[in-house]
């Protein structure tokens, strides 16, 4: 039996990356059925990117490194180099484009691609252009997403992801939610694979 998993993330959380790595990972090990949802948690920056050290001005330099750190920690477990990008902006872009890429059955490989672009190759990923060439990487047509730029339909796909967000009380991300039970926060491959394989048992035990 397949298990859903419901994914609320955004491409500039690096531990959205790191949740989305160890889910692509565990997918064949668990015959995982994953949604994406793309949930924008900072529409206020902007498209051309904002220097990285004037998020949280308060932290210091020492501060940024530990938590880098620990980020880099947890990437390399599931197989991942990262780096911390030079300037935060706005993901809205490729998040509208990733809608359109699940539509058309290239949801996975345009997100991972756009992950890497931002956290292992320091692209501007609120650039529309950098999107687009992004997408033609893993055989998007851009003027087929030229086109779902234009038509608003998956604009209002990330406002609906945000007001089913709202409903179901996500308030940051990662938020999983695998059955209906939800979980926040990017885990280790072994984490997830216990977590996994007690919502697998649990399963079988209701079934009997």
């Amino acid at each position: 039996m397949a298990i859903k998993i419901e994914m609320f993330s955004d491409f500039i959380c690096p531990f959205c990356y790191i949740g989305f790595e160890t889910v692509r990972k565990l997918k064949p090990e668990f015959d995982l059925e994953i949604g994406w949802r793309g949930f924008q948690i900072h529409p206020e920056w902007p498209a051309d990117g904002v220097p990285a050290e004037s998020f949280r001005p308060e932290m210091t330099a020492e501060a940024r490194r530990a938590v880098w750190t620990r980020i880099q920690t947890m990437a390399e477990e599931v197989g991942l180099t990262m780096r911390p990008p030079t300037l935060l902006t706005n993901s809205r872009a490729a998040l509208e484009a990733a809608e359109f890429a699940a539509e058309i059955g290239k949801g996975e490989a345009f997100e991972e691609r756009v992950y890497s672009a931002y956290f292992a190759e320091g692209l501007n990923i609120g650039q529309a252009a950098v999107v687009m060439d992004l997408a033609t990487e893993v055989g998007i047509a851009r003027d087929e997403l030229t086109s779902a730029f234009t038509s608003n339909r998956y604009a209002m796909r990330i406002k609906n992801n945000a007001m089913i967000a709202s409903n179901r009380n996500v308030d940051g991300v990662p938020t999983f939610f695998i059955g209906e039970y939800p979980l926040v926060g990017a885990q280790g491959m072994d984490v997830m694979r216990q977590i996994l394989g007690r919502y697998v048992r649990r399963l079988g035990a209701a079934a009997q």
